[in-house]
């Protein structure tokens, strides 16, 4: 009988990759390993942005404030930062804005009428990147410059008014009038005096004339 052929060996699957997957694996880690640095950073090198502000977006007020504030998210350069303000009769704001910590502040003029207002802003940032944006709210009633600049005046204090004094009475220019009927019989007794001086007088000289 002619022998049996020898059986061969099932080939098993090589557990080796084919080398041509290795680069493009080593390429996709190179890749997540720089990706995720910057993704980490993005947050530290993000712009500041508006967090809030005063009077809001769309808000309705009684009359315009004195000044419009801005709340960053972050404190921003004074450098660059500019306010705009206009009402219904035009630019009301006035003055450089103001930098204090993160919030930013823009005066407004003293006469501020009813209508709309919008508000245009610029910022830049602490990392020297400007941003801008803008919004609007509404004034139901209108300040005018006189109450907003003069004082309220103080409030004169009543006066006390004098005691009255009593009238002076009239002095009369009559002697008489003011001695009344006692003055009167006086004058006559002055008459008589002299009267009497009169006579005794009168009786000297004649007694001399007889003697001459």
């Amino acid at each position: 009988m002619p022998p049996r052929p020898t059986p061969r060996p099932t080939p098993r699957p090589s557990s080796r990759r084919p080398r041509a997957a290795r680069p493009a694996a080593l390429t996709a880690a190179l890749a997540f390993g720089l990706a995720a640095p910057l993704a980490l950073a993005a947050p530290a090198l993000a712009h500041d942005r508006l967090v809030a502000s005063s009077p809001a977006d769309g808000d309705v007020v009684g009359t315009a404030p004195d000044t419009v504030d801005l709340e960053m998210s972050e404190t921003p350069l004074a450098l660059g930062t500019l306010v705009e303000v206009t009402g219904p009769g035009g630019l009301v704001s006035t003055g450089e804005p103001r930098v204090v910590d993160s919030t930013v502040s823009q005066s407004l003029g003293a006469e501020r009428p009813a209508g709309t207002y919008e508000v245009q802003w610029r910022v830049t940032s602490s990392d020297g990147h400007p941003v801008s944006g803008s919004f609007t709210f509404e004034a139901t009633g209108a300040l005018a410059e006189s109450t907003a600049t003069e004082p309220a005046e103080p409030t004169a204090p009543a006066e006390t008014p004098a005691a009255e004094s009593p009238a002076d009475e009239p002095v009369s220019a009559d002697p008489a009038a003011g001695l009344g009927g006692s003055g009167t019989g006086a004058l006559v007794g002055v008459l008589a005096a002299v009267v009497v001086v009169l006579a005794g007088v009168g009786a000297v000289l004649r007694t001399r004339r007889g003697r001459r």
